[in-house]
């Protein structure tokens, strides 16, 4: 296949299925796209998703970023074959136990979790999920490693320091904080009353403290916080570019969350959500699990990236090691990782990863 030399564009698509389609390609050789998302649907095996994330970065040069959810516990989009790593919340439990061993068995399950993902040609997870759990949000859950900001500061910071190891870049979630209501933003436009002064003493010390030790990226949440803003705050000015890029100084990528989530649609049509999450200082949206709305939005958006956010993007791709998955099992870091990581959750009889 002969790479086509095309800028990267602030959009992020998924594709259909385990090969590309011919509409697959259209959308993805657009000018808008710089990157692609996949979920279980495009997963077959380790074999074909090696081949499909090598034709993704085969399409274009510089190569489109591919990313995926894949935090671990009940969101870990590929599984079979690859490492079951628990849920978050289980490295919080490890921590009020002994937060030192947690925040080292964080630094095993993200090196485990990214290098196997960069084996297969992933660049990026949209992890760790930075949220404090305040017991209200079921869509977060356990998904939070912790209800006390300063262990999941903690955890989070070993977690990273794991993907880095691998190589891979950190993508902290959902900033300034979805663990306080009760809503789920895939389907509602959840509305969180607190003032910016409560959020910032609690939500925001996780993130101004993985910020602080190089997190690479950042998704904004699809809530409300009327006390600071009108608008959700992946689509806020006031949350992006004076709270994030001023009081916390963030220099690195923000991606907005699924423009399709109901969370989403206070804002307008799928191309006015884009222009309003690009306006508002995302560097990339978003948009999946609608190939229609995709179209929509490739032939109504204009916008041209930014040279800060193509240098920010950039700087979201991977770095595997070279040889792929049988040199990574052959890599005494990954086996030693592996063996701290099948403790976790280990509790009273409990196998190891039972889940």
């Amino acid at each position: 296949m002969t790479e086509k030399v095309l800028p990267l564009g602030p959009l992020m698509l998924d594709v259909a299925g385990t090969e590309l389609t011919a509409a697959d390609r259209r959308r993805l050789m657009h000018p808008l796209v710089g990157g692609v998302i996949l979920f279980t649907r495009n997963y077959a095996d380790l074999g074909q998703l090696t081949r499909l994330t090598r034709e993704l970065h085969a399409l274009r040069t510089p190569a489109l970023v591919v990313a995926v959810d894949h935090e671990g516990g009940r969101v870990q989009r590929f599984r079979e074959g690859f490492t079951a790593i628990p849920p978050m919340r289980e490295l919080g439990r490890a921590w009020d136990v002994n937060p030192q061993r947690a925040r080292q068995l964080a630094t095993e399950a993200g090196f485990v979790l990214a290098a196997e993902l960069l084996a297969h040609g992933i660049d990026l997870t949209f992890a760790p999920v930075l949220d404090v759990d305040h017991g209200n949000s079921s869509v977060i859950g356990d998904r939070a490693l912790h209800t006390e900001p300063r262990a999941v500061s903690d955890l989070a910071r070993g977690l990273l320091q794991g993907f880095k190891q691998a190589g891979m870049a950190g993508v902290g979630k959902h900033f300034p904080g979805h663990g306080h209501v009760r809503g789920d933003s895939h389907h509602e436009v959840p509305i969180d009353e607190r003032t910016y002064e409560e959020i910032e003493t609690g939500d925001l010390v996780p993130f101004r403290r993985v910020i602080d030790a190089g997190l690479g990226g950042i998704m904004p949440a699809h809530v409300i916080y009327p006390k600071v803003d009108s608008q959700p705050a992946g689509f806020s000015a006031v949350w992006l570019k004076q709270v994030l890029r001023g009081k916390l100084a963030f220099g690195g990528m923000v991606f907005s969350d699924d423009l399709s989530m109901e969370g989403a649609s206070v804002v307008g049509s799928v191309v006015e959500r884009a222009q309003a999450a690009l306006a508002a200082g995302c560097d990339m949206a978003l948009l999946c699990n609608d190939p229609e709305g995709a179209d929509t939005l490739l032939d109504g958006l204009k916008y041209s990236m930014p040279a800060v956010s193509l240098a920010r993007l950039a700087r979201m791709h991977g770095k595997p090691a070279s040889g792929g998955m049988v040199k990574l099992r052959e890599d005494s870091r990954y086996a030693s990782a592996l063996h701290a990581i099948g403790g976790i959750g280990q509790r009273d009889g409990e196998l190891p990863l039972s889940s």
